[in-house]
């Protein structure tokens, strides 16, 4: 789903008067600290410089992230959605990827930093969502719940103790759906796995990407994750010094329901290989990673030369979701 381009164009209203020095400043502390997993990340935008830089190179990487979360999480789930709740919403990208997937208007933000908050209520209502904004730390307790809740960027930033404790409140608060996403840093993987088993052992069902419930198949040294691509403005570009017009946004993510769900039958785990006459595949399914190559002569062949990263796949031709 395209970044909107309403949220983009205010972005760059607000920042015509800015110095670019300075957001370029706060732009470069930003990515170090999602670099160095610091613990720092979205909560090190306080100022009204981070505030700015974080929503030109961050929201529409976020919201890309989000938005493919989603798409793929929905999709499994397939019940209805008719309340959404964003903790730790930040400038909005969330609860705006949200409700533009599933159409819901009643919408809640939670946000602890003001400035955060304040240019959330800007975007969501350049992007026509009215959200209900609440300025809280999520480590304080949520008292809003929703059909849907969303949790993305917060909980790697977390010590876990603190994180577990937070986890549990976002179990209470979800109705319905819970939907987690963290950067794809082996970093945030670990952190996810801890989380995906405290989601089982509460009895919540693992709807994406996951296809069971069982311990994770992946070696030590590797990691779950996918890839969001966002499209980068000028100003972005300008701001990270870049010329590809761009940028690849690594994720991990969980969904967990409340409600019975239809988890796939294998996950695509890495890029497809298309090499001549043949598709290879690398699928996560129950209780294993496996390989599997698609030949010309198989009637999944056209269908395997669609498929991408994080999509979900089966032999079984009428089984096949993109």
């Amino acid at each position: 789903m395209e970044f909107p381009a309403e949220i983009r164009n205010k972005i760059n209203e607000l920042t015509e008067s800015a110095d670019i020095r300075l957001l370029k400043t706060a732009a470069a502390r930003l990515s170090e600290n999602y670099r160095s997993e610091n613990n720092k990340g979205k909560q090190g935008a306080v100022s009204d410089n981070d505030t700015l830089a974080y929503a030109a190179v961050r929201m529409p990487a976020t919201f890309a992230a989000v938005s493919r979360a989603l798409e793929l999480s929905l999709a499994d789930f397939g019940g209805e959605i008719n309340s959404i709740l964003d903790v730790g919403a930040g400038t909005g990208a969330g609860a705006i990827a949200a409700a533009r997937l599933t159409e819901c208007e009643n919408v809640t933000c939670v946000e602890r930093e003001k400035n955060m908050l304040r240019l959330g209520q800007t975007f969501c209502e350049c992007a026509g969502v009215p959200a209900k904004w609440i300025q809280s730390d999520i480590n304080g307790g949520i008292t809003e719940h929703a059909d849907l809740v969303i949790c993305s960027y917060c909980l790697n930033e977390l010590p876990e103790k603190s994180r577990k404790a937070v986890v549990s409140e976002l179990i209470r608060a979800a109705d319905k759906l819970l939907i987690i996403v963290e950067p794809g840093t082996p970093f945030s993987f670990e952190c996810m796995k801890q989380i995906r088993s405290e989601l089982i052992e509460k009895g919540l069902n693992i709807a994406a990407p996951c296809p069971h419930t069982s311990e994770c198949g992946l070696p030590q040294n590797d990691w779950c994750h996918f890839t969001a691509r966002a499209q980068r403005t000028k100003l972005h570009k300008l701001l990270k010094n870049a010329d590809v017009p761009y940028e690849d946004e690594k994720f991990c993510f969980l969904a967990a329901a409340k409600e019975n769900c239809s988890p796939c039958s294998a996950r695509i785990l890495r890029k497809p290989l298309i090499q001549s006459g043949k598709i290879t595949l690398s699928l996560c399914r129950e209780n294993s990673i496996t390989t599997e190559t698609i030949t010309k002569k198989n009637p999944l062949f056209k269908t395997a030369r669609k498929s991408e990263c994080g999509g979900e796949f089966s032999t079984t031709k009428e089984e096949v979701i993109l």
